[in-house]
This record gives C-alpha cells, sequence and structure tokens, in this order.
C-alpha cells in the first residue's frame, strides 16, 4: 500500500456517529498491502504489542490503544490522547477499521496523523512491503521444513506509534525478566496518568506542600550494583513534581476508575468498547469476569492513560522515576533520552522520516548517531534499528544464544553468537532479522499457542525459563544494553 495515498485522502473513506458512544470510524484502505496483510499476526508479532498501554482482544481480534493528537501544530508538546480500536473485519478485507472514541468530529490533520500511527505500527508503507515481498521471495525459493513454516509468518513486525516509544521500550527490554518489562511499562504509563492529572489540576497555591507526597506503585528490585549506578540527583522533588495530599487522593481515585475492567457488549468489530485498562489482562473478555464491571465513561474520569512523552519526562527527578516506576539504573537513561529530544539534540523528525524506508547506507550512521546516545549499546541499537526498518542485524541477548543452542545445536556464547548468527540466517541478508524472528516466533508459539489466541494474563510467562526442557543446559545470561 502507497502511505502517500492514504495520507493524500486523509484515510477517510466514512465518518459515522454512533448512537450507543461517541466515536468516529475511519476506514484505511490497505491497497496492495491487502494481498500480503494479516491483522492479527502482524500486531501479536513482536513483545512490544503485550506492553503497555497496548491491548489485544484475542476473541474479538481488535487492538486498542490511545494515540495522541497535537492541539497546535507548532507545539509537540501541546496534546491530547484519544483511545483508538483497529479491526480488520473479514467483510472488509481491504480495509481496516479505526474507531476513535470519545468525539464527534476529527480535523483533516488529526485524521492525518490517527493514519500516520496506525501504519507505523503495523508498517503499511512502500519500504515494509518492499521488504515483506522479498522475504517471502526468499522463502518460496528454498527447500525443506524450515521454509514450509516460514511462510506462515506475516512479514510484519509489529512496534510503536513513535520512535520515542520504541526507544524507551528497547531500554526496557535490557536485562531483567520479561515479566519485570510489562511491570515498567505499565508503571510508566501509571505514571503519565499522574502527571496528566496533575498538570490539569494543580494550582499554584497547591504546589507548595510535598510533605504528604509519596510514590505510589510498588518497586521491584534491583541488583546492589543496580542501586549503586542510581544518580546522586537532589532528593528535593519539589522542583520536579509537586502534588499534595489532596491530590493523591484524586489521583487514586481516577487510577481505580482507569484500572476497572471493561465489560462488552459484543465482540463484533464495530467497536463497541467504551473504553481499556487493566494489569496484564486489559479489556479483553478472555480475561474479564462473570461480574458487572463499570465502564470508563460511566465513571467521571475523562483522562486517558498512555506511554509518557519525553516532555512528560524530561524534567522529572532521576531517584524518584527510578523508584516510581521500578526502573532502577534506567531512570537516568531515559530521562537523558527525553531531554535530548525536548532540547532539540536528538533530532526526531529526522529519524522518523528514516523509518519511512532508509537505505543499508544510512545505517551505520545512525547507529553512530545512537551510540552518542547514554545506554545505546550495541543491543538496544540493534532493536531500535530494526524498529526503524532496517533487518540485517540482529539484536543478540541470551536470548539469542538459548535459541541457537537448542534449535541450531551450537555451542554458542555471547562471544561468538554473531559469528553463529551469520552461518545460519546470512542467506537471508539483508533480511536476517525477519528469518530469525520468524524462526523464533514459530518455536515460542509451539510452546505457548497462537499469541494471537492468548489471554493478555499470560504474557508474562512468555519467557526462555518457561521454554527449556528438562535437563537443557542453563544459559549464563550476559549483560547487554
Amino acid at each position: 500500500m502507497e502511505g502517500r495515498e492514504v495520507n493524500d485522502t486523509n484515510g477517510l473513506q466514512h465518518e459515522e456517529e454512533e448512537k450507543e458512544e461517541c466515536g468516529v470510524i475511519l476506514e484505511i484502505p490497505l491497497g496492495i498491502a491487502a494481498e500480503t496483510f494479516d491483522f492479527k499476526k502482524t500486531v501479536c508479532s513482536h513483545g512490544l504489542f503485550a506492553m503497555s498501554p497496548n491491548q489485544w482482544d484475542p476473541l474479538s481480534y481488535t487492538f486498542s490503544r490511545p494515540l495522541r493528537l497535537r492541539h497546535h501544530s507548532d507545539s509537540e508538546s501541546d496534546f491530547t490522547s484519544v483511545m483508538v480500536s483497529i479491526s480488520h473485519p473479514s467483510n472488509l478485507p481491504h480495509s481496516l477499521l479505526v474507531r476513535v472514541h470519545g468525539t464527534r468530529s476529527l480535523t483533516p490533520q488529526n485524521r492525518e496523523s490517527l493514519v500516520t500511527q496506525v501504519l507505523r505500527m503495523l508498517r503499511l508503507s512502500d519500504a515494509d512491503e518492499m521488504n515483506i515481498r522479498e522475504f517471502r521471495k526468499i522463502i518460496a525459493m528454498g527447500e525443506g521444513e524450515e521454509f514450509d513454516w516460514m511462510k506462515g509468518f506475516s512479514g510484519r513486525v509489529f512496534r510503536s506509534p513513535t520512535l520515542f516509544e520504541d526507544m524507551v521500550k528497547c531500554i526496557l527490554l535490557c536485562n531483567c525478566q520479561w515479566s519485570r518489562t510489562l511491570s515498567m511499562a505499565r508503571a510508566l504509563c501509571e505514571l503519565q496518568l499522574e502527571l496528566q492529572f496533575h498538570s490539569s489540576s494543580c494550582t499554584k497555591a497547591q504546589q507548595t506542600d510535598m510533605n504528604n507526597f509519596i510514590p505510589k506503585t510498588p518497586v521491584g528490585k534491583e541488583s546492589q550494583k543496580r542501586k549503586g549506578r542510581v544518580s546522586s540527583a537532589s532528593s528535593n522533588l519539589s522542583t520536579k513534581l509537586l502534588v499534595t495530599k489532596m491530590d493523591w487522593d484524586e489521583v487514586d481515585t481516577c487510577l481505580t476508575m482507569v484500572d476497572t475492567r471493561i465489560k462488552r457488549e459484543n465482540l463484533t468489530p464495530n467497536f463497541s468498547i467504551n473504553s481499556i485498562e487493566d494489569n496484564s489482562c486489559g479489556i479483553c473478555k478472555s480475561c474479564v469476569g462473570p461480574s458487572g464491571i463499570q465502564s470508563l465513561q460511566q465513571t467521571q474520569c475523562k483522562r486517558i492513560w498512555n506511554f509518557p512523552s519525553p516532555w512528560e519526562l524530561a524534567n522529572l527527578d532521576e531517584r524518584f522515576l527510578s523508584k516510581r516506576c521500578g526502573l532502577g539504573y534506567r531512570a537516568g537513561r531515559i530521562i537523558k533520552l527525553s531531554q535530548g529530544i525536548v532540547e532539540g539534540r536528538i533530532p526526531m523528525r529526522e529519524l522518523e522520516q528514516v523509518c519511512n524506508g532508509g537505505s543499508l547506507n544510512s545505517y551505520n550512521e545512525l547507529a553512530d548517531q545512537l551510540k552518542e546516545i547514554d545506554g545505546f549499546g550495541p543491543f538496544t541499537r540493534a532493536n531500535v534499528l530494526m524498529c526503524m526498518g532496517f533487518y540485517h542485524v540482529i539484536p543478540a541477548d541470551s536470548e539469542t544464544v538459548r535459541h541457537i543452542k537448542q534449535v541450531h545445536a551450537k555451542n554458542s556464547t555471547i562471544q561468538t553468537v554473531h559469528k553463529h548468527i551469520e552461518e545460519i540466517y546470512g542467506k537471508y541478508t539483508p533480511l536476517q532479522f525477519l528469518a530469525y524472528w520468524t524462526e523464533l516466533w514459530h518455536f515460542y508459539e509451539q510452546r505457548f499457542g497462537k499469541f494471537y489466541e492468548m489471554p493478555c494474563s499470560e504474557y508474562k510467562l512468555i519467557t526462555a525459563s518457561n521454554m527449556r526442557n528438562k535437563g537443557s543446559c542453563k544459559i549464563k545470561r550476559a549483560k547487554i544494553s
């Protein structure tokens, strides 16, 4: 599909108002991508889809999350969040339906912004389509069982609506268990709601009392080494985030409303849901209990829980962010990244443009740029560049070593893994990552089942430790960044 054609028409075929719920429906044509596109496999193709604020319903095959719309085109920090739900109905094989909740109309600029974010997440660009067709061509020419099950891969690897969110989530993937990664992402979204509440409700008089300030989310344990690396920044949080006891009582009420599970009236793709958010099980009906559940709209909480922006994180105190979200040493890296973007030292617009079809020649230059950002080591850089559309470098960590040992019977280590990667996946150049990820995802699904059918409450179980058979060798974890 030509992304430009979608954007030129604002990706809009029709808008309609629902009697039961205020909302706008956008129909985005898939174009030639309809031949290769599989919605459920595309969304559930990478662990990023399981990280807050993303929500996947395995019964209706509907993806939901908040997306941002700017209030003013000249101010990147002035935005609002809207809840959207995306589906690919069987009666519309050549289109996606995007429901925007809680609004009766959208400006042309807002429609274009929403479509751009949707296309980015689902990799519906000319460059993505070219990569998919090239990868499938390589697979079609191969012989053997390996190539047979690779043919079932969608070829698209899910990513976030913005590069910043991808970058932060790649940081969260480093040096910790998958359940911890999910917890940190959720805590950042909880914090975003609190910051949103704070910015809209605190008066100058209220911004003088920090005596009763208490971070709300329990913090996961960090190793002693990690603890020693937390910055010695001032612990006086009154210059960073100012909330009174009265504010926190209101925040508690708001968070309780947001954490209430949502009851759906039906599972058809007409987007009859009201809103989302919960811990690990989100809104999918397969995770919802039988008792009556109050919808977010039935409460009086109008704010939407989203992933924080760089403007919301840049001025936070490092020790507060580390403790509040259980980030450990990652807090400093995320704050520095946010500050670099806000201050213009990290050119996000230019980097985002590369996502729309950067050449291999620009990879090294981009890798050098990312290398200058604190905490962006080889593993994190390779993951970020994969999210940007470069597939010839495979991010290698202990999971890669485990996979090569168990599947390819090579005595691999973190020191030799890149050599083995080249031996195994070199024939797929320049799409080595797609081959590796297709293979890895295939063996994970053999163990855990289809991810697009899995309840959200089970995402934390998708770990390498649960992949090991009795008696299989254990892999020593190596620090990566």
